[in-house]
């Protein structure tokens, strides 16, 4: 039976955009193809992530306009950012195009180039393809996300330094081996443990060094970005238990924050090279942290442990935005 309300695309749930029925209902009771999807806007884009092929089929066949942009970025553009190639081709096949410039540059064609089905598209010119830096970019990622492998990281904390060894950043947190502390009782419950909050693992890997902290979020904290990241740089980030991912970036002991990307997230202002990582390592915060600071681990034992050293820190507030 067809919809009679007027709720438009708010009875759509997150896993509804896979059900071609409830889809086309909604349009026969009036929700306007174009727009009204809480906040993302467009029905076509959020389909074109989480949805069927048959429902962005169902969609492209409404709308005003296939290539329609929300916020720099069509809906193949977004099919193509999530890793949907099934709804991407049901994108081209409704008549979408996959080389209209947008974000910086990335059109969904050349964007495609970078990820795992280069060939999805035609490409028109040569001189469409990727750069050297950006095919390099592409083949790091083929290489790092597998060496790193799937492993289980909520309540981890980590901190990837560029070009600076592990001695060195020891020597920059002014922190001490922590020979004294039962490691396994930290796994086991930090909770327990007095100053637990305080322990890190540090280890050398090319490019740099990774300081981790398997129990907390200290390694996400400004003091300790701040602190390691003078003449270089430092991505940290926090696997929140209870939810979120996120952590800050110090460049030269400035700081700006990150979140993990998504098709919404990734601003069309950002750089090139910016929106490309984004693409690479969705859905990879650890990788992406190692990427962005050009640490080329080869395997995930940095983060997984067990570490080069423990180190015990500083009683410090390494919350606070200024460092003591």
């Amino acid at each position: 039976m067809a919809a009679t309300d007027d709720l438009g695309w708010w009875v759509v749930g997150h896993d509804g955009w896979t059900d071609l029925d409830l889809i086309r209902d909604r349009l026969a009771a009036g929700a306007d193809p174009n727009s009204g999807v809480r906040i993302f806007d467009k029905p076509l884009h959020i389909a074109a992530e989480r949805g069927s092929p048959e429902v962005v089929a169902e969609l492209a066949m409404h709308v005003d306009d296939v290539d329609a942009e929300h916020r720099g970025r069509t809906a193949l553009w977004t099919a193509v950012f999530a890793g949907r190639s099934d709804n991407a081709q049901a994108l081209v096949a409704a008549g979408a195009d996959p080389w209209r410039p947008m974000m910086n540059g990335w059109s969904p064609g050349r964007l495609s180039l970078a990820g795992p089905t280069p060939d999805s598209f035609p490409v028109p010119s040569p001189e469409i393809g990727l750069s050297e830096a950006e095919a390099a970019a592409a083949a790091e990622a083929r290489r790092l996300i597998p060496a790193l492998g799937d492993f289980y990281y909520d309540g981890l904390s980590l901190a990837c330094v560029a070009d600076v060894s592990a001695a060195e950043a020891t020597a920059r947190l002014e922190a001490t081996p922590a020979d004294d502390v039962d490691i396994d009782a930290l796994y086991e419950a930090p909770y327990n443990v007095p100053d637990a909050d305080m322990i890190v693992g540090i280890t050398d890997v090319p490019g740099g060094c990774v300081i981790t902290q398997p129990w907390g979020y200290t390694l996400s904290t400004p003091g300790i970005v701040k602190r390691v990241s003078p003449g270089t740089v430092c991505y940290s980030m926090y696997a929140n238990p209870k939810g979120g991912r996120g952590g800050y970036v110090a460049r030269d002991g400035a700081i700006s924050g990150w979140e993990p990307h998504s098709a919404y997230t990734i601003s069309p202002d950002a750089l090139a090279e910016e929106i490309l990582a984004a693409y690479l390592y969705r859905d990879r915060p650890v990788a992406f942290c190692c990427a962005s600071a050009d640490l080329r681990p080869a395997d995930a034992l940095p983060i997984t442990g067990p570490p080069g050293i423990w180190l015990r820190l500083p009683e410090r507030d390494y919350s606070a935005w200024h460092m003591e």
